[in-house]
């Protein structure tokens, strides 16, 4: 199991009690699963997470929310889970909590990733467009070019067509395109053989 650097950065952020204290850290741990297993609108308005700064609390939330992701793809075991919660500096305590929590909520989160499909989108069409953005939404200025990306796919198990969005830098859509011609040129040598 491994998490992005991003992720590990949110974890790290768990893993200090002087940014969330045990109350604060179980609060987003249920939070975390709340919303990915009962309802994805679930709002990080408990009583206990009001203290923390939004713009970490929306960051930690995600890295929580992707490793549980990821325990649950790789149906990871409690093992795995507690090495690379470790690798991210969080306490024995912590990690404990997180493989509670994670037992708990196994079997729902196995269904839902169940319910995605067996079969990955097929991209029909890609269109992109260059967005400027001059402050974020903690209105610092930013100034920096950035491409908005939408994939339009198919899925051949649920018939339907959702289209897949994302923003990007240039760095970041450069490696996209390098990862995906490097996937053609391998695919292109398995045919040959």
């Amino acid at each position: 199991m491994e998490l992005s650097p991003y992720a590990q950065g949110g974890w790290r952020l768990l893993g200090d009690p002087r940014r969330f204290p045990r109350r604060p850290f179980a609060a987003l741990l249920r939070a975390a699963f709340r919303s990915l297993l009962d309802d994805p609108q679930a709002a990080l308005d408990d009583p206990d997470l009001k203290d923390i700064d939004p713009t970490v609390l929306k960051h930690c939330h995600a890295a929580a929310a992707t490793c549980i992701l990821e325990a649950g793809k790789h149906k990871a075991d409690i093992s795995a889970i507690s090495t690379c919660l470790e690798d991210c500096k969080l306490d024995k305590e912590r990690i404990e909590q997180f493989c509670t929590e994670y037992q708990k909520n196994k079997d729902a989160l196995e269904i839902l990733l169940g319910s995605i499909g067996r079969s990955p989108p097929h991209i029909t069409d890609v269109s992109w467009r260059l967005e400027y953005q001059i402050k974020n939404n903690q209105l610092h200025k930013t100034y920096q070019p950035s491409y908005l990306v939408t994939l339009n796919v198919e899925n051949s198990d649920s018939g339907s067509h959702p289209d897949v969005s994302f923003s990007c830098t240039m760095e970041q859509l450069q490696d996209l395109v390098g990862k995906l011609k490097d996937a053609a040129k391998s695919l292109e040598r398995a045919t040959q053989m």
